[in-house]
C-alpha cells in the first residue's frame, strides 16, 4: 500500500472468504485489476477455492452483483473491480458517483467489508497506470478490513 499507516497490520487471508465482482467494460483495465487482486490474496494466503469471482457487463451492474453475494452471505470481505475513462459527456460523473455510492451503501447496510476498486480516471493511460497497484491495493483492503471486523465483533 502506498504511503505510510501507522500501525499497520500484518495481513493474514488464511480462512477467509472473497468475493469478486469484475465490470467487464475496459476488459484490459479490469483483467489486470482482476489478476494483480487474485494474485495478492493468493500471496496473503486466500485459497483459490475460498475466491468467489464473477463478471458483470460494467460498473453500473457492480452493485447488484455484490449485493447478490452480500444477501447469500458467507463472505468476510468483497471486492469491486471496474474502469470508468472520462468521455465527452456527463455519463462519466453518472456512472462514476452512482456506482461508488452504491458500493458505499452496500458496504454499510450489510456490515460488510467491500473493497472499491472501480478506477475513474481521464484517460486510458491513467489507467493502465493504476492497474496493477489499485488491483493489488484492494486485496490488501479486503483482508485488512476482514482482520479488522472480526477483531470487533
Amino acid at each position: 500500500m502506498q504511503g505510510s499507516n501507522k500501525g499497520e497490520t500484518k495481513l493474514n487471508g488464511k480462512g477467509l472468504r472473497i468475493g469478486i465482482v469484475q465490470a467487464r467494460f475496459n476488459a484490459d483495465i479490469t483483467d489486470a485489476l482482476a489478476a494483480a487482486c487474485l494474485a495478492e490474496l493468493e500471496a496473503l494466503g486466500v485459497a483459490a477455492a475460498d475466491i468467489h469471482h464473477v463478471q458483470v457487463p460494467g460498473a453500473l451492474e457492480v452493485p447488484v452483483a455484490l449485493q447478490a453475494l452480500a444477501e447469500r452471505g458467507g463472505y468476510h470481505a468483497l471486492v469491486a473491480l471496474g474502469c470508468i475513462i472520462r468521455g465527452e459527456t456527463y455519463h462519466f460523473e453518472l456512472v462514476a458517483n452512482e456506482s461508488g455510492a452504491s458500493v458505499s451503501r452496500i458496504a454499510l447496510d450489510y456490515r460488510l467489508p467491500i473493497a472499491n476498486a472501480i478506477l475513474t480516471t481521464e484517460n486510458l493511460e491513467q489507467a493502465v497506470a493504476r492497474q496493477t497497484d489499485k488491483g493489488r491495493d484492494a486485496a490488501q483492503v479486503a483482508v485488512e478490513m476482514a482482520q479488522l471486523l472480526a477483531t470487533l465483533s
